[in-house]
């Protein structure tokens, strides 16, 4: 039983490498940039904040790149090109279909630049307005604008300058009359690496959830999974990846460890590859907040064990994804999972207790709560049913990544080898790193 234990830890160290491993395919759709501020002196440090939007049809993975080449030009036109660095704990990320992120660099004023400046991104045409005078003295940042508001374009040809809005329209906008206070997509670059370590960790990407949770319910019991998918082609265009490009190898492994006998041994564990093609949205509506995708492929999933204790089995399957993104800032997914079975010799009976169809919806907030509910419906009162939700740890006085993590589970199936078992409520906790 000692080699079960180091077996677990061995897993383990898997799992939590997965973290590590998830610094996915750079590329983007599309990304805007911003000052966090419209003025600074020389030598203060700013920040340049980017808003990255997936609006393809699929998944984003993607690394910010370490460094962006900033230029300043000013009045006269000369141009200065700096540097700016990225903030700590950027990434990577993994966008899903209609979601977004922010990222942030911090960059220093150099010392030659002086008055009001445009500012870009090398590589991106938005320019973004910076007074790079001292505090008080800049003549933008630091003046209100004096004069009435005018009504634009309404003086024509004439020459003579646009005539004053009536007084009741400037009060009605919440403006003074006669002064203002002060102003209180080109690709940016990306990291090319291209050894053999990069290109392999660019095309892993997570899959099902990885977690490692743990509960009590006649005797104590953790289960645990780690889950990867692996892009078999890189597409040359992301934002219009082609048919081929959609194809997966993936990877899952599920276990049920015993805590609380000698040797702390394994239960059951299921060892799950399979090959499949998937998009994130076939179809999206014109305002883009309904999206259908479709993922379907063949999965062989097994125990390792021999004789009695043997099970395996084989299936194709298709699942269809209907989204629709709420307005206030959550998608709710349901993604049926049909399934037709062959090569079950070691356990024909298997459809009897999980049926054909897996029913699973799922709720998740961008960067907030994660909801997700299966329902599998054998025949007669046969059925597997499990919740889960996870919190992300970043939003808790902890600030660390992953997810607190809790499942609950009942019915047919906890394991593959007791497929044919009902097993009551349990109720699990832990860590979540993909919920």
């Amino acid at each position: 039983m000692h080699c079960s234990l180091l077996s677990a830890r061995l897993t383990l160290g898997v799992a939590l490498a997965v973290g590590s491993l998830l610094a996915c395919d750079p590329t983007y759709a599309g990304i805007s940039y911003k000052l966090s501020q419209t003025q600074a002196a020389p030598g203060d440090i700013i920040k340049i904040t980017a808003v990255l939007f997936n609006d393809t049809d699929t998944a984003m993975d993607w690394t910010a790149p370490k460094t962006l080449v900033v230029q300043w030009r000013g009045p006269n036109g000369q141009a200065t090109r700096s540097m700016a660095y990225l903030a700590e704990g950027q990434g990577p990320f993994t966008v899903p279909v209609n979601n977004f992120v922010q990222i942030s660099w911090r960059a220093t004023v150099p010392s030659e630049v002086q008055g009001l400046q445009a500012v870009n991104v090398e590589g991106d045409s938005t320019l973004l307005a910076l007074d790079a005078s001292q505090p008080g003295q800049g003549q933008v940042a630091a003046a209100p604008a004096i004069g009435p508001v005018v009504d634009a374009g309404k003086a024509g040809d004439t020459g003579a300058p646009d005539p004053a809005l009536p007084s009741g329209d400037v009060i009605a906008a919440g403006a003074p009359l006669h002064a203002g206070p002060a102003p209180a997509s080109t690709p940016a670059p990306v990291n090319t690496a291209s050894s053999g370590f990069e290109n392999f960790r660019n095309s892993l990407q997570p899959y099902e959830p990885v977690y490692f949770a743990v509960g009590n319910h006649d005797g104590r019991f953790a289960r645990y999974q780690i889950s990867l998918k692996y892009r078999l082609f890189r597409p040359q265009d992301p934002s219009r990846p082609d048919f081929i490009d959609n194809f997966y190898l993936g990877y899952t492994q599920t276990a049920l460890w015993d805590l609380s006998s000698d040797s702390s041994p394994f239960v059951d564990t299921s060892f799950k590859p399979s090959v499949f093609w998937r998009k994130d949205a076939l179809w999206q509506s014109q305002d883009k907040q309904w999206f259908a995708g479709l993922q379907t492929g063949i999965e062989h999933e097994s125990n390792g064990k021999a004789k009695d204790d043997s099970r395996s089995l084989n299936f194709f399957y298709v699942q269809p994804e209907f989204n629709y993104r709420l307005s206030g800032g959550s998608t709710l997914t349901f993604s049926p999972r049909v399934k037709t079975y062959f090569g079950v010799a070691d356990n024909p009976d298997y459809a009897d207790y999980y049926g054909h169809v897996d029913w699973k919806l799922r709720w998740a907030q961008d960067n907030g709560l994660v909801l997700t509910g299966l329902y599998r419906d054998g025949d007669g009162s046969r059925y597997a049913t499990q919740v889960e939700a996870a919190w992300p740890l970043r939003r808790t006085f902890i600030n660390m990544n992953g997810y607190l993590y809790a499942q609950y589970t009942k019915g047919y199936g906890d394991t593959l080898l007791n497929y044919n078992h009902k097993t009551g409520s349990q109720f699990r906790i832990g860590l979540a790193l993909i919920p």
